[in-house]
């Protein structure tokens, strides 16, 4: 061994040799630590890419090129593109509790060559959308009714032709799609949606107030599932899931904050309250009011105009003494008569010896990503509140949910002071991220169980902002039990539909805080709602007895200063109605002559929309669709709604764009909602249509190539000691 030792020369200094391994060691490590975080970042890439993907399919323009309001898209090679632009005049006229309301979206082409437009848009979720214009030049072009297909066909063959089109689709009950084909260079196309609505209604502190909203923007919904399928072209930015099958047209591309608002919207509300005014009031946004009648009010915009970020809201009191009692309206129809019946009943008040039951109150917390910045400083602030509320003998526990679901305690607790202590400072702590996952907290807020001699409340603060609506209702009806669900929607822009189908399926109500100076009153409110006595088993009929076709079918448990607000169709030839219901064993009644109706335009169509939402509500109950459909198909087209299975399209029957011409074209962006951070919602991570569980995976594997590396690195170490 010497000789040889001898042959290869001098041996190196044992301190050289070591810090040679050393140095090689070293190396080893690096490289390997970079190779993973390099496999790292490329996963966060390839992941993060749909989130965050935009349809760059408009037209090339460079900046240069741009005249004034022309909205650029970026590409990563540096390529700009130019997209139709948009601009919405809205106009309510407003009667008592209903409201007719027009919104006209400009499309206009800023670019030299033929341009598409696809915009997704909220509405009302009791919204019955009956009337599609659309306005090319001098000329008018009214929209017909068709089966979903049909109506999609015809656009296509017109978008095809080179004929000007439009085409309204339903996404959701508050979430449609307008599309407009061949928009020629420099030019507009406007597009006239109209719909009906109910407004709501309530008394407070024994006066009348009234609250319209209208939704201006779809908050980027969280997509649970694995990827199902391709997105369509010009379209939303997620694929279809295994959950949310129509991933693709609920997810509309996002412009990010710092480029600026886009999208306008001017407004204009004509109100006429039929009784003397004490109070309007704008909450989220500044307005000019005029007063030409003591129960007339003309409400628009201060500024004119204002991005389309957040929701609109107006209230307004009737003056002292003038609540209605009862309202009712009335239309005449082909072979039945329709009519909206609004009765305020006062449920029964406790005795002064009686105390109302004990409670069980579940809170839920949504601290998802879409709730950082302020939304989840109202929830906290809300939430404290509702400690507040709680007495001694109540019992209470808090969940938590993001891309998980946690508990304060295992099992309700009494609400002593130290346990509220304790929940109050744990509520303080908590912080948005994460993904949307409300299928867990649901879970462990709902058993199904029946509880005797406790009313049970579960609470749910969130922004609803997700995709997988109707499995979440379903899973609320199948396991309510005796509990009752109350939604708080959180943030500028909530998911309406989200907010009130799920407290009507937990037979509870909806509150709205839009921002944080309203958490007081509106958390008050509710709770001194929660704390009152319920009428239940609400009814109506015919005075002889004899039953009646009204929607909805079920009216909801009623609380302290909430009307009764249902459609029915009527047999011709008037005669009363019958209510009646009961609460803490006092069974009450009352009838209402038909005669004292009002005259009323609109009440048959929101009659067929609350009927067509009845049958759909019967597709989670199990009845295939195949039954549902026809259904709701004859009822459509009878009274000419956009549907789940129809559309409004019209087409103008003279060719425009010259053949050879390209069309471009896309998907429009929208504004991320007031309040939103663009990071805390699609992140270094995307929310979308990403699947937790592959996450998971990926994530486990590359936690198993570091502990292999380092196991390795320790082997070779052990190596490097043996022969030293």
């Amino acid at each position: 061994m010497n000789t040889t030792t001898a042959a290869r020369g001098p041996a190196p200094a044992p301190g050289r040799h070591h810090a040679v391994e050393i140095a090689a060691l070293f190396v080893r490590i690096l490289a390997g630590g970079l190779g993973v975080a390099l496999a790292l970042a490329a996963l966060v890439l390839l992941l993060a890419a749909p989130a965050h993907a935009v349809e760059m399919r408009a037209v090339p323009m460079r900046p240069a090129e741009a005249g004034q309001g022309t909205l650029l898209m970026r590409t990563e090679d540096g390529a700009t593109f130019a997209l139709p632009t948009l601009a919405t005049e809205v106009t309510i006229r407003v009667n008592g509790p209903l409201a007719r309301a027009r919104v006209m979206q400009t499309f206009r082409n800023p670019g030299s060559d033929w341009l598409e437009g696809v915009y997704v848009f909220p509405l009302p979720e009791n919204a019955a959308v009956d009337r599609l214009r659309m306005r090319v030049g001098e000329r008018l072009i009214e929209g017909e009714i068709r089966e979903r297909e049909e109506a999609r066909a015809t656009f296509e063959q017109a978008r095809a032709k080179g004929q000007r089109a439009a085409l309204v689709e339903q996404e959701r009950p508050n979430m449609f799609t307008t599309s407009v084909a061949n928009i020629a260079p420099d030019a507009e196309i406007r597009v006239e949606i109209e719909y009906q609505q109910t407004l709501d209604y309530q008394l407070v502190d024994e006066a009348g107030r009234y609250s319209l909203r209208f939704p201006m923007v779809v908050g980027p919904r969280y997509i649970p599932g694995t990827p199902d399928g391709e997105r369509s072209a010009g379209h939303g930015t997620v694929a279809p899931t295994t959950v949310v099958p129509d991933a693709h047209r609920i997810t509309p591309p996002v412009l990010h904050p710092s480029a600026g608002p886009i999208n306008p919207v001017s407004l204009r509300v004509e109100l006429d309250a039929g009784v003397p005014l004490a109070a309007v009031d704008s909450p989220y946004h500044a307005v000019r009011v005029e007063a030409p009648h003591a129960h007339r009010r003309v409400v628009e915009l201060a500024e004119g105009s204002t991005p389309a970020n957040r929701d609109f809201e107006l209230v307004w009191t009737l003056a002292a003494g003038a609540a209605p009692q009862v309202a009712l309206f009335s239309e005449p129809g082909k072979d039945l008569d329709y009519a909206l019946l609004m009765l305020m009943l006062m449920p029964p008040q406790l005795r002064a010896d009686e105390q109302p039951l004990p409670r069980e109150v579940v809170f839920i917390l949504d601290t998802s990503g879409s709730m950082e910045g302020t939304s989840i400083v109202q929830a906290r602030e809300a939430l404290a509140l509702a400690l507040r509320r709680l007495n001694p003998a109540d019992r209470f526990n808090i969940i938590e949910f993001n891309s998980e679901a946690y508990a304060l305690f295992p099992t309700a607790q009494p609400a002593s002071r130290d346990a509220v202590d304790h929940a109050a400072r744990w509520v303080r702590s908590l912080q948005a991220r994460g993904g949307t996952e409300m299928k867990k907290a649901l879970e462990m807020a709902l058993d199904g169980s029946e509880r005797a001699g406790r009313v049970r409340q579960v609470i749910f603060l969130t922004d609803g902002a997700v995709g997988n609506e109707e499995a979440l209702f379903r899973l609320i009806e199948e396991r309510l039990g005796d509990s009752r669900l109350f939604t708080v929607g959180i943030g500028s822009a909530p998911n309406s539909h989200f907010m009130r189908q799920a407290a009507a399926a937990g037979r509870g109500s909806f509150t709205y805080i839009g921002k944080l100076d309203e958490v007081q009153e509106r958390m008050s409110a509710l709770f001194a709602k929660l704390e009152s006595p319920v009428m239940k088993g609400i009814e109506l009929s015919w005075a002889d007895g004899s039953a009646l076709e009204t929607w909805p079918r079920r009216v909801p448990d009623l609380y302290a200063g909430e009307p009764v607000m249902v459609v029915a169709a009527l047999r011709k030839g008037g005669g009363s109605l019958r209510v009646a219901g009961s609460g803490r064993g006092v069974e009450w009644s009352a009838g209402i002559p038909l005669a004292e109706a009002s005259p009323a335009t609109g009440v048959g169509v929101l009659w067929a929309r609350q009927k067509i939402a009845a049958l759909m509500d019967e597709l989670r109950a199990g009845t295939p669709e195949a039954d549902i459909r026809p259904a709701v198909v004859e009822l459509a087209l009878e009274h000419h709604l956009v549907s789940r299975y129809t559309s409004l399209v019209a087409v103008d029957k003279t060719p425009a764009r010259p053949a050879g011409e390209a069309l471009h074209g896309g998907a429009m962006p929208t504004n991320l909602p007031d309040g939103w951070r663009h990071e805390a919602v699609f992140g270094q991570l995307p929310m979308g249509a990403t699947d937790a569980r592959l996450n998971l995976l990926l994530g486990t594997l590359a936690l198993l190539a570091c502990a292999l590396l380092w196991s390795a690195q320790r082997r070779g170490r052990s190596s490097f000691a043996l022969s030293a």
